[in-house]
Order: C-alpha cells, then sequence, then structure tokens
C-alpha cells in the first residue's frame, strides 16, 4: 500500500510574500514531515472589509512565483485564484482526493479565530493545524481553541505584509524582509507606490483567514 502524501497548506492574501511566510513554510515541511507545503495565493478573501482592495492576482502570483522559485518542497498552487465567487478555505480542503493528509500552516491570529471561518469545524476536522508563533502572545490561547493544534518551533518573526507595502510606499528599505527577486520585481513595476496606495493597504496579518 502506498504511503499517503502528506501536504502543507499555506495560503494567504502574499501581498506581499516575504520571508515570514517562506520561514513557517519550511519548518513546517521538516517539523511535520511533509511531502510538499503547497502556496496558495488568495484569490477573493471573503473577510476582508468593502472599503480596501487587495493586489490583483496576477502580480501576487507572480512574487509568489519569485518568491519560492527552486525551493526543494515548496509548490505554487492556483485552485483559489482560478476559483470564482469567495475563497473559503472549507472549498479548498475539499478539492484534495480524500486519501490525502492536509495539514494548515497557521500565524496565531488565524488560529485563533478559526471559529470565525466558514465551516471552521469541517476545516479542523479535514487537515491538521500546524501554528507559527508570533511575539508576545500566549500560544495557549491557540491550544484553547485547537487542543489539537501544534506550535511550530521557530524563529517568531515579526513581520507584516502592511508594513512592507508601506514601507515600499514611502521609499523606506525593506530589502532584507522579501527575497531578492520579489523586492526587485516590487521597484522596478512600483506595486506599492501608485498613489491609491491608501486604498490598496490591507490590514492584514502575516497568516490571517484569507480563505
Amino acid at each position: 500500500m502506498l504511503a499517503r502524501v502528506r501536504t502543507g497548506i499555506l495560503g494567504g492574501t502574499f501581498d506581499p510574500i516575504h520571508i515570514a511566510h517562506l520561514h513557517a513554510g519550511e519548518t513546517a515541511l521538516h517539523a511535520a514531515g511533509l511531502d510538499r507545503v503547497l502556496f496558495i495565493p488568495a484569490g477573493d478573501p471573503w473577510q476582508k472589509t468593502d472599503d480596501r482592495s487587495i493586489t490583483p492576482a496576477g502580480i501576487r502570483v507572480e512574487m509568489t512565483t519569485l518568491a519560492i522559485a527552486g525551493t526543494l518542497g515548496f509548490e505554487l498552487d492556483l485552485r483559489e485564484v482560478e476559483r470564482d465567487g469567495p475563497t473559503y478555505t472549507i472549498d479548498t480542503l475539499l478539492s484534495f482526493p480524500a486519501e490525502e493528509e492536509l495539514f494548515l500552516v497557521l500565524g496565531f491570529d488565524a488560529a485563533v479565530g478559526l471559529p470565525t471561518w466558514h465551516r471552521w469545524e469541517e476545516v479542523v476536522a479535514r487537515a491538521g493545524i500546524l501554528v507559527v508563533p508570533r511575539p508576545g502572545y500566549d500560544l495557549s490561547e491557540v491550544i484553547e481553541v485547537v487542543p489539537s493544534a501544534v506550535i511550530l518551533e521557530m524563529a517568531a518573526l515579526d513581520i507584516s505584509a502592511t508594513s512592507i507595502r508601506r514601507m515600499a510606499a514611502e521609499g523606506a528599505p525593506y530589502r532584507f524582509l522579501v527575497t531578492p527577486g520579489v523586492h526587485d520585481f516590487i521597484e522596478t513595476h512600483g506595486i506599492y507606490t501608485q498613489s491609491s496606495i491608501g486604498d490598496r493597504v490591507v490590514d492584514a496579518k502575516d497568516q490571517e483567514e484569507a480563505q
């Protein structure tokens, strides 16, 4: 009998993807004995507020592609950006074969907020929960919500996509918070320096419920 594939799912708006995402993915890959980690850019995140928008999916996909290129065990998955309508995690999980073992890689905020997710109990039943620590937060709060959650032992990097967008917009240095390819792409195309930056900033955490 063939061994079941163990797949980690790291989703988010990735606006932009940064080194904390990559560190979380690599830690999960090794700590949980995963066969692969799928980076899944969100399509239409249902929990975003109506008065804010995110960078077009094609640009976020390109940045994600650049960030994970050449990393063994990392794969880009486009199922959410190619799906019409709101993006719900449960729909993503149910799109995988039943025999595939799934693990969601989530930040502290997302894990604590699981009860607000669409059909969250089904989400927890279908996938294991791997939690990325956040500096200064009591991780026991996560265990209260999901007793089966596993806290990843890793460097707790206090980096947010929101702060990177602001740095880029203001001309402040952020080079070492993203990969060189992503930095060059942002700078070359002026992704976050448009006059409409105020309307485009999303109050997004590193690992939020973007599904």
